[in-house]
C-alpha cells in the first residue's frame, strides 16, 4: 500500500516537472493540446485483412460467372477475372491510384503526382490511423473487381486481346475518374454524395458499362434459339458464397478502422443480403412455383450490391427494406431483358446496374447521421436534399460510364478487335483463346 502511494506521488511529481520543462522552453507541443491520430495496429490489421477478403471476391466472382456459362467457356471466364488481378494491380501502382486519389485540381482526375506511389504522405487523410500503403492496397482490390464485374455482360464472345486492352483503358478512363469524383476529393464528394463502399463507384459504373457492351457486341450465336443453361450450378453457389464472405471486407473494411461503424456495416451487409436471398426465392415461388439455387444466389448478390453504398449509413430497418426491394427490382429487370431480347449474358446490368442504382438512391432515403457522423440524414430523417445529391451522382455515373464505354469499345474494336469470329465462338473460348479445355470427360 505504501509503495502504491509512493508511486502516485512520484507520478504527479514527474508530470509537474514535465509541464514545468515545457513552460521553460516557452512552447507546448501541438500534440499536447490536440493529439494527432496515431497509427493504430488494430485498424491497420483490420484494413489489411479486409483487403485480403476483397481480393477473394474476384476468384469468387470467377466461379460465380464460370458456373453460369457453357462448359466450353469455363476456363476463359475464370481467366478474365484472374488476369485482372495481375493487370489492375500493376496499373494501380503505376498510375491508377494517383489518378483516383492523388492531389490535383482536374475535374475527372486526381493528377499524376503519385506515379509509382512516389511522394505520397505517410498516411491518407481518408484513413489517418493506418499507413498509406494499407489504404492504397485496400482500394486496389476495389479497382480489380470492378472491371471483372463487367465480364458477365460479354461472356462467351469477347476476344482475350480485346478484353485485356479494353479493361486497362476502362479502369483508367472510367473507374479512376469516378473513384476520384466520389471518394478522392472530387466534385460529388464535395457535394456530400454518400457511397460508403461502392454503389456508384463500383456497381453502377460496371453495370451501365456492361449494358453498353452487351448492346454493342450483339447477341451470342444462337441466343434466343438455343438453350444456354448454366453448366455447373455448384460453381455458382460456391462463387456466391465466397462473394458473401469476402463482401464483409468490402463493406465493413470501408470504415478503415476496427470500430463501431465497421460493426454496423458488417451487420447491415449480412442482414440485407439474407433478406434479398429470401425475397428472390419468394418471388420465384410466386412466379414459377419453385425456388431455384440460381435464384437464391442471384438474390444474395443483388442484396450485397444494394447495401454496399448504404451499409455505413443505415440501421437494420433500412437494410431490411433495401434487401427486400432490390430483389423485386433486379428480378423485374431480368424479365424485361428477356422481353427486349438483348444479350447481357450473366445479367450484370440487371443485378449490378439496377441494384447499384437502387442502393445509391436508397442511401438517400434511409441514411441516418446518428449512424455515421460523417454522413447525413436521408429523406425519412427529414433531409430530402440528400436524395437529390444521390440522384445527381447516379445520373452522372450512368451517363459517363455508358458514353466512355462506347468510345473505348470502338477504339479497341478498330485496333485489336473485340468480338471473336463465328468459328471461334462455336468452338468455345477455352480452345480458341487459350488452347485448353476445362473438362476432359
Amino acid at each position: 500500500m505504501e509503495f502504491s502511494r509512493l508511486g502516485v506521488r512520484l507520478g504527479w511529481k514527474t508530470a509537474a516537472l514535465a509541464a514545468a520543462g515545457f513552460s521553460l522552453l516557452g512552447t507546448v507541443p501541438a500534440g499536447a493540446q490536440q493529439a494527432a491520430p496515431a497509427i493504430s495496429a488494430g485498424d491497420t490489421a483490420w484494413l489489411l485483412v479486409s483487403a485480403a477478403l476483397v481480393l477473394l471476391m474476384t476468384p469468387g466472382l470467377a466461379f460465380f460467372y464460370a458456373g453460369m456459362v457453357r462448359k466450353k467457356n469455363v476456363l476463359a471466364t475464370i481467366m478474365q477475372s484472374f488476369i485482372l488481378i495481375a493487370l489492375i494491380s500493376v496499373q494501380w501502382v503505376i498510375w491508377g491510384y494517383s489518378l483516383a486519389f492523388g492531389p490535383g485540381k482536374s475535374f475527372l482526375f486526381g493528377g499524376l503526382d503519385w506515379l509509382f506511389l512516389k511522394h505520397m504522405p505517410d498516411v491518407s487523410p481518408l484513413a489517418p490511423t493506418v499507413p498509406h500503403y494499407a489504404y492504397m492496397i485496400f482500394q486496389a482490390m476495389f479497382a480489380i473487381i470492378t472491371p471483372a464485374l463487367i465480364c458477365g455482360a460479354y461472356a462467351e464472345r469477347l476476344s482475350f486481346k480485346g478484353f485485356v486492352v479494353f479493361s486497362l483503358l476502362w479502369a483508367t478512363f472510367v473507374y479512376d475518374p469516378i473513384a476520384h469524383l466520389v471518394w478522392g476529393g472530387g466534385y460529388f464528394g464535395s457535394l456530400g454524395a454518400l457511397d460508403f463502399a461502392g454503389g456508384t463507384v463500383v456497381h453502377m459504373s460496371s453495370g451501365y458499362s456492361a449494358l453498353a457492351l452487351a448492346l454493342l457486341l450483339g447477341k451470342r450465336k444462337g441466343y434466343g434459339r438455343e438453350n444456354m443453361p448454366p453448366h455447373n450450378l455448384t460453381l455458382v453457389l460456391l462463387g456466391a458464397s465466397l462473394l458473401w464472405f469476402g463482401w464483409f471486407g468490402f463493406n465493413a473494411g470501408s470504415a478503415c478502422a476496427a470500430n463501431a461503424l465497421a460493426c454496423n456495416a458488417f451487420v447491415t451487409t449480412n442482414t440485407a443480403t439474407a433478406m434479398a436471398a429470401l425475397m428472390w426465392c419468394a418471388i420465384e415461388m410466386i412466379h414459377h412455383g419453385k425456388a431455384t439455387t440460381l435464384g437464391a444466389a442471384s438474390g444474395a448478390v443483388a442484396g450485397l450490391v444494394a447495401i454496399t453504398p448504404a451499409c455505413g449509413y443505415v440501421d437494420l430497418v433500412g437494410s431490411l427494406w433495401i434487401g427486400a426491394i432490390v430483389s423485386l427490382l433486379c428480378y423485374t429487370a431480368i424479365q424485361v431483358k428477356i422481353q427486349l431480347g438483348y444479350d447481357d449474358s450473366l445479367d450484370t446490368f440487371g443485378v449490378h446496374g439496377v441494384g447499384g442504382t437502387w442502393g445509391a438512391l436508397a442511401t438517400g432515403i434511409w441514411a441516418l447521421k446518428s449512424i455515421n457522423s460523417a454522413g447525413a440524414d436521408g429523406v425519412l430523417a427529414g433531409n430530402p436534399g440528400q436524395f437529390l445529391v444521390q440522384l445527381k451522382t447516379v445520373g452522372f455515373t450512368a451517363v459517363y460510364s455508358i458514353a466512355l464505354t462506347v468510345v473505348l469499345y470502338f477504339l479497341v474494336d478498330k485496333t485489336v478487335g473485340m468480338r471473336v469470329g463465328q468459328r471461334e465462338e462455336e468452338l468455345g473460348l477455352d480452345l480458341s483463346q487459350h488452347g485448353e479445355e476445362g473438362y476432359h470427360i
